[in-house]
């Protein structure tokens, strides 16, 4: 069978690999049918040090498909039912697991796609556990989506930064898979929000998904405008992923009390802060990673009720280069996705 396998920095090659066993007891085999690409693709591909692997490794950190086979035992699924899968190797049973909270398992395996083979390849075999069903009316495309491009979101806004209807909220990078996202989520609920894009085109397209201000950070000082908007109140949350580049500028944006919540750092991973503005301004920082089980099936039902993705570009197996150059540009306007 055809996998998308990584034999170095930025040697990524389709080849074949023999086809996994039957599924064992309690196991399911899925057959992938899309493959939703995030920085952490970029960031594999780019080889990064912290990422302790053996190559060859199948890459794909999010994605979904049917089931093809049920193991001895499995009672949520049989052949032909849609899915998606969690795309961590947890442990299932320390007290984090138990409690629903499989993004802090204390005995992780790793992320699949980035330390361990992931899900790009045709056929994977899967405990019955870490797959979730996908409800109708929602593509595979669309539910290659919910790990992580709506999973991610789900878990910060509502389990971390506890967002409320008709609070304000500033949504970095808003032409991102999660930016969008996120962009989405917030307006459902009745909140002002404020993004951050890098071109007027971006900007009216975040418009049209519900932003109701939009700052171009390559023209201007984002922390300024969010500033000018709120009167100089500041904005309830902030929902930073950039990094470096934008930490103390998104601090500033923040109302006193108010909660910023993070889950990446795309522009550097090091900066400085100015402690005595946390404690006075009382600000409550949250980090944020992946997110739990619960967050998927909670962002498919969302799916299913018409709050789709926003996807930006669809390409053949045979085209993958196409969807990481264009992520990895930035080019995008929400999610890129690779077909099988």
């Amino acid at each position: 069978m055809r996998s998308l396998q990584l034999f170095g920095d930025r040697d990524l090659r389709i080849t074949e690999i023999d086809a996994p066993p039957p599924p064992a007891a309690g196991e399911v085999q899925v057959r992938v049918r899309a493959l939703a690409l995030n920085f952490l693709d970029v960031w594999g591909f780019r080889g990064m040090a912290f990422a302790k692997r053996k190559m060859p490794q199948a890459v794909g950190v999010e994605a979904s498909g049917e089931i093809a086979a049920v193991g001895e035992g499995v009672t949520r699924f049989k052949a032909g039912d849609p899915v998606t899968m969690y795309g961590a190797e947890t442990c299932g049973h320390c007290s984090a697991c138990r409690k629903g909270w499989d993004n802090l398992c204390e005995n992780v395996a790793g992320i699949m796609g980035f330390h361990i083979d992931g899900f790009a390849r045709e056929l994977i075999n899967r405990p019955e556990r870490l797959v979730i069903p996908v409800p109708k009316g929602v593509s595979f495309e669309q539910a290659a989506c919910a790990p992580i491009g709506f999973g991610t979101v789900q878990h910060m806004l509502f389990d971390n930064a506890k967002l409320e209807p008709g609070e304000s909220i500033l949504v970095h990078a808003g032409g991102s898979g999660i930016g969008t996202a996120a962009i989405k989520m917030a307006k459902a609920i009745g909140c002002t929000v404020y993004t951050t894009v890098g071109d007027d085109e971006k900007g009216e397209k975040a418009k049209a998904l519900g932003a109701d201000y939009v700052v171009n950070y390559r023209t201007e000082r984002f922390e300024g405008e969010v500033r000018r908007l709120t009167k100089r109140k500041g904005v309830d949350v902030v929902f930073e992923h950039v990094g470096a580049e934008t930490w103390n500028g998104s601090l500033l944006c923040l109302k006193r009390g108010g909660r910023l919540v993070t889950c990446g750092s795309t522009s550097g991973v090091s900066t400085t802060m100015n402690l005595m503005q946390l404690f006075q301004q009382q600000y409550r920082i949250f980090g944020s990673f992946g997110c739990r089980i619960e967050n998927i099936s909670q962002s498919l039902d969302k799916m299913a009720q018409g709050m789709t993705p926003v996807i930006d570009a669809v390409f053949p197996l045979d085209e993958f280069q196409k969807g990481l150059e264009r992520l990895e540009g930035r080019k995008v306007f929400g999610k890129v996705l690779v077909t099988f």
